[in-house]
């Protein structure tokens, strides 16, 4: 697996400033520059995209499926909890995805703990940090050689 896009949702772009004991106190750019390091150590090609608009995510998502994005990693933030479009745009362009929170939404409010993006995804990274991006590329990287050896 080479292309992979990360997505972040909605107030991603607060990381850092907004409730800092919740979501850490590393900037956006930061965790994202981590990420780029990481997937280039990996060997794959990263692009990350940010919008606190459901609109954008789901242009992003579709635009992935014409780019030919292998993998995508994406952070719905609150949309998480209520976006039958999101979820419906994540199943319509069959690319694997990894849903991830930088918080354990288990642990949260009990609004948090449903996601209806979730079941559209192959899995769920939430509770590790900025680390559970880096955690949704090593389980791309682990399938793709996984997939090589079948």
């Amino acid at each position: 697996m080479k292309k992979i896009c990360i997505i972040h949702g909605p107030n991603l772009n607060f990381t850092g400033i907004r409730e800092q004991g919740v979501y850490g106190k590393k900037n956006l750019d930061d965790i994202n520059k981590n990420i780029l390091a990481k997937a280039e150590e990996m060997g794959m090609d990263a692009d990350i995209f940010q919008s606190n608009y459901e609109g954008g995510i789901i242009d992003k998502l579709q635009q992935c499926y014409f780019d030919g994005v292998e993998g995508i990693i994406i952070n719905p933030g609150a949309f998480t909890h209520y976006s039958y479009a999101l979820r419906d745009a994540i199943a319509s362009v069959k690319i694997p995805t990894i849903e991830v929170h930088l918080s354990n939404i288990h642990q949260r409010d009990e609004f948090r703990h449903k996601s209806v993006t979730a079941a559209s995804c192959i899995g769920q990274m939430c509770g590790f940090g900025e680390n559970g991006y880096i955690l949704a590329l090593m389980a791309f990287k682990m399938m793709a050689e996984d997939a090589k050896k079948s």
